[in-house]
């Protein structure tokens, strides 16, 4: 089994910034074809436009919404446009939102459910009907037709009042990542995910340049005694989309430094 794909199609959502552009640039890295998605369409012109216009580019990018079921479909035809197909999706635009647990109207639990569960699910249902689609017109009976792999959270499983929203959108990503894995498997499309914490993620970045301390708290709660870069998550998602995984669906690898193995609670109180 390779570890190698090169010569794969993959969408990668939310790479502008952050995880999602580490995992693009690794997929480019790879030999992979790749479509950049994100609604940030300045940062995806500052970060890919050069490449993009060059001849036999082996990136696109895509700037809109993918709130909008419009915008999803349209993401799906740019990419067979460019590249004649799609072989891996991975779904890697999430926000993070604050949370005032007791208050309806600052719980932000609907936003982060339509944000980073309800796009997901949407573009993996859309891209997984071109796969089987796609699949009974080759005829092939034999291997993987596609990948998919979501990123999620340590907050699904690690839950902290001010991240309530999170947190949920969080777990929600983890069941349906297990869902759909079961749904797929009759047409050979595995699903699965990387939950990370302790990963420089724009959103601990944004939150280390407010608060330079939380650094020294994390990296004292993370047995491994770091905070990883993007890439580290970048390879795992290269593991999930390999054939070196081909027997591997509704899978939630956790990369965080070994952080979910420690309770916080030093006292033994239990």
């Amino acid at each position: 089994m390779s570890f190698s794909i090169a010569g794969k199609v993959a969408i990668v959502t939310g790479a502008a910034n952050g995880v999602g552009l580490s995992v693009a640039r690794h997929f480019l890295a790879q030999g992979a074809y790749v479509m950049c998605a994100d609604m940030d369409e300045s940062s995806l012109i500052a970060e890919y436009g050069e490449e993009a216009d060059a001849e036999d580019a082996k990136l696109a990018y895509f700037a809109g919404d993918l709130r909008q079921k419009l915008t999803i479909a349209n993401l799906l035809s740019a990419t067979i446009d460019a590249f004649d197909g799609v072989d891996i999706l991975v779904n890697a635009s999430r926000q993070v939102l604050m949370s005032e647990p007791l208050s309806v109207e600052g719980d932000n639990v609907a936003e982060l459910l339509e944000q980073n569960l309800m796009t997901s699910l949407r573009l993996t249902q859309q891209v997984a009907k071109w796969m089987i689609k796609n699949s009974d017109k080759s005829g092939d009976d034999d291997g993987v037709v596609g990948s998919i792999v979501n990123l999620s959270s340590i907050a699904a499983r690690r839950c902290q009042p001010e991240l309530l929203a999170f947190s949920i959108s969080s777990a929600a990503v983890d069941q349906m990542t297990r869902a759909m894995a079961v749904s797929l498997a009759p047409h050979r499309i595995r699903v699965n995910a990387v939950a990370f914490g302790s990963v420089m993620s724009s959103s601990l970045r944004d939150m280390l340049a407010e608060n330079p301390d939380y650094r020294d708290e994390i990296t004292s709660k993370t047995p491994l005694g770091r905070v990883a870069p993007a890439s580290e998550v970048a390879e795992t998602v290269q593991y999930l989309t390999s054939d070196c995984s081909g027997f591997m669906t509704g899978q939630i690898l956790t990369v965080d430094g070994g952080r979910t193995l420690v309770d916080p609670v030093h006292a033994p109180t239990h």
